[in-house]
């Protein structure tokens, strides 16, 4: 995660970025080495052998590190470059609240009639389609262009949360549910973590380059300076960083910062979207509806008919 955060300004072939991604690879490793070898694994690597059990953890991934990892740039996108408080930006993510409260029972009913695998798929899918709607923002949009994305993401993440923590602890012997239940939400969380660095990574790096395109050729200095107004415009502290420049130049210089955190935005978007239309396929491929043992369904109660001689003899 340090080091994807701190690629792009400490230079992707340096020193200490080299060095963590070596050390991180090193650890992971060691850590797959001894899971293999102790005899009460904390990650039973075995469970990865079952496709369905892959794929479930997939669905976790991907849906958190393309829609749920995409909301911090987003809120910057709301607060800092649209200027809405905290409380207003809060307000405008509801329609993926609403739409998520009000599929997901629905998503658990389909269950029981229709295969886990294409829930997942149409639910990634349909996250994807958001994403992508939300991506094109210009700079002149507000945050109704965003409006369409939201409704279509949400009701794909009210699909995807119901079924995942189904299929998750289903597809495993019973004595390990819980183990399971860990493990997908381990997923989850590793999503979000890898999906905020990388995707920050790539934002301020397309942004940068973008704002660097736009500056040559004029009196701007360029250096770490596009950089540096690309963190400036995402972060909300633009102002502060056009008091270095000549004020004549403000105004250019504004638009293009402005410009690159919009370059920057939409390209995440998309390959935020790519992403999980990768993980609808991946899961319409591996889980399998053979591997997930649903709850059997309660007989009907039937008169106790033994008991009823029994009754009329007292």
């Amino acid at each position: 995660m340090l080091a994807l955060a701190r690629g792009n300004a400490a230079g992707w072939g340096s020193r200490l970025i080299v060095a963590l991604l070596a050390g991180s690879t090193v650890l992971l490793v060691t850590f797959i080495v001894i899971e293999r070898r102790v005899s009460q694994p904390m990650l039973p690597l075995g469970l990865f052998k079952l496709p369905s059990f892959t794929g479930v953890q997939l669905a976790a991934f991907t849906m958190s590190g393309s829609l749920l990892a995409m909301f911090l740039y987003l809120t910057l996108y709301l607060q800092n470059y649209l200027g809405f408080s905290p409380l207003a930006a809060g307000l405008r993510y509801l329609p993926i609240t609403l739409l998520a409260f009000l599929v997901g029972p629905i998503a658990g009913a389909l269950l029981s009639h229709v295969p886990a695998r294409l829930l997942l798929s149409v639910g990634l899918a349909m996250t994807g389609v958001g994403l992508l709607l939300m991506s094109g923002i210009q700079t002149g949009s507000g945050w109704t262009t965003l409006l369409g994305g939201f409704l279509v993401a949400g009701a794909g993440v009210g699909l995807l949360n119901p079924v995942i923590a189904a299929v998750a602890v289903s597809v495993v012997p019973k004595q390990h549910s819980g183990m399971a239940a860990g493990i997908n939400d381990t997923f989850r969380q590793v999503g979000i973590a890898v999906g905020i660095a990388l995707w920050g990574a790539i934002l301020v790096g397309r942004g940068a380059d973008r704002i660097a395109e736009l500056l040559a050729g004029t009196p701007v200095p360029g250096g770490e300076r596009p950089r540096e107004l690309l963190e400036a415009a995402s972060s909300g502290n633009l102002d502060r960083a056009l008091a270095a420049v000549a004020p004549p130049a403000r105004q250019l210089v504004a638009n293009v910062a402005a410009g690159g955190f919009l370059t920057g935005l939409n390209a995440v978007l998309t390959l935020a979207a790519l992403l999980s239309f990768a993980g609808a396929v991946l899961v319409l491929w591996l889980v399998q509806a053979r591997t997930i043992q649903r709850p059997p369904l309660e007989p009907e109660r039937q008169p106790d008919s033994e008991a009823l001689p029994e009754a009329a003899d007292a």
